[in-house]
C-alpha cells in the first residue's frame, strides 16, 4: 500500500468514526483526495467495511456516551446566550466564520458570545486526544471573553467532564478525557 493509499483510509476511518458524515459525503471525500497511483476500488470499498466496523463498535458504547452529554450542555450553554456549533468547519477561522453565519441568523442580542469545536479538533478526538473548544465574545474585549470560557466550564464541569483551561483567552478549554463516541445515523448498505 503507498503512502496515498494510506492518507485516504486514515481520512475515511476519521470521517465514518467522528459521526458527522454518511457514505456519499465520504465517498465525495475520496474523490477530492484522490490521486494518480490510488488504489481507488480498494479505498471505495473500504468505507462499507470501516461503518460495518463503527456500527458494530457503537453496539458495546455506553447507553449516554461523552458526546451524549456535550450535545444537551451545549444546548444549555445556548439557552443562556452562548451558540454552541459541533464540527464548525475545519480550522478555527472556518470556525469563526461558521459561528458569525450562525449569529446572523438569529436576533440581535439573542448571544453574547459563542463556542464552538471544528474538524481538526475532532480529528485530535476521535484518536484519543481530548476535545478542544474555542470560544470568543460577541463584542467584549479580554474580560469578557474569560466571562465566556468561564460559563462554559461551569457547564462543562456541571456536566461532569474534567478539563483543563488556564483561565486566560490565550488558551482553548480542553476536555481531556472526552472519549470520543458519537454514533452514525448512517444506514448500513
Amino acid at each position: 500500500m503507498n503512502d496515498i493509499d494510506k492518507y485516504i483510509l486514515n481520512a475515511i476511518k476519521i470521517q465514518v468514526w467522528s459521526g458527522f458524515n454518511d457514505y456519499e459525503d465520504i465517498q465525495d471525500l475520496i474523490s477530492d483526495l484522490l490521486e494518480n497511483g490510488a488504489d481507488e476500488r480498494m479505498l471505495r470499498d473500504s468505507v462499507d467495511i470501516e461503518f460495518k466496523e463503527k456500527y458494530k463498535a457503537e453496539q458495546s458504547w455506553p447507553d449516554i456516551t461523552d458526546f451524549d452529554k456535550l450535545d444537551p450542555t451545549f444546548q444549555t450553554l445556548s439557552n443562556d446566550g452562548l451558540l454552541c456549533l459541533h464540527n464548525a468547519g475545519y480550522t478555527m477561522s472556518d470556525g469563526h466564520e461558521d459561528a458569525d453565519t450562525a449569529l446572523s441568523k438569529h436576533a440581535n442580542g439573542q448571544f453574547f458570545g459563542y463556542c464552538f469545536y471544528h474538524g481538526q479538533d475532532v480529528e485530535r478526538a476521535v484518536i484519543g486526544e481530548g476535545l478542544t473548544l474555542a470560544y470568543d465574545h460577541i463584542a467584549g474585549d479580554v474580560p469578557d471573553k474569560i466571562k465566556v470560557a468561564t460559563k462554559i466550564q461551569q457547564e462543562l464541569e456541571q456536566a461532569g467532564f474534567v478539563l483543563e483551561w488556564d483561565g486566560t483567552v490565550e488558551k482553548r478549554i480542553r476536555l481531556t478525557n472526552f472519549d470520543w463516541k458519537h454514533r452514525s445515523a448512517v444506514e448500513l448498505r
